[in-house]
C-alpha cells in the first residue's frame, strides 16, 4: 500500500548446468580463468559458490558468548551460473553440456567428446 510497488518480475529459471562437486572454469569477472570445485548451487537465484573463487572480506565483531574472535574473514561469495563453464572430467577441457533422455531419466553429456558426465 505504502512505498514503491515491487516491479521485479520473477522469471522461470531453467535447470542449472552445473551441480555440486563439478569442476568449473570462470568465464568473466575479476576471477576470469580460475578453476574450482562447486560447493553449493542455488537454482532459484541462478548462482553457485565455487571453491577459492570470488572472495569477499567480512568484518566481524568479537562475541565472547559465542566464542567468536573479531577480525576480517575471507569467504567465497556466490557467482552467476552464466559466468561458469563445466570442465569435462574425461577430456579435461571446458565444454558445453547437453542432456540425453534415457529410460533411467535425463543424463548430462559433454558436447566436445560426447561422453556422459556422472556425479
Amino acid at each position: 500500500m505504502y512505498g514503491r510497488p515491487n516491479t521485479k518480475k520473477q522469471q522461470a529459471r531453467s535447470k542449472p548446468h552445473v551441480r555440486k562437486g563439478d569442476m568449473v572454469k570462470v568465464l568473466s569477472g575479476k576471477d576470469r580463468g580460475k578453476q574450482g570445485k562447486v560447493l553449493r548451487v542455488s537454482a532459484a537465484k541462478g548462482t553457485a559458490v565455487v571453491e577459492r573463487v570470488n572472495f569477499l572480506k567480512k568484518h566481524t565483531r568479537p562475541n565472547p558468548q559465542k566464542n567468536v574472535a573479531g577480525g576480517i574473514l575471507e569467504r567465497e561469495a556466490p557467482i552467476k551460473l552464466s559466468n561458469l563453464q563445466l570442465i569435462c572430467p574425461s577430456c579435461n577441457v571446458p565444454a558445453r553440456t547437453g542432456y540425453h533422455r534415457t529410460e533411467a531419466g535425463a543424463s548430462r553429456y559433454c558436447k566436445k567428446c560426447n561422453t556422459e558426465i556422472g556425479t
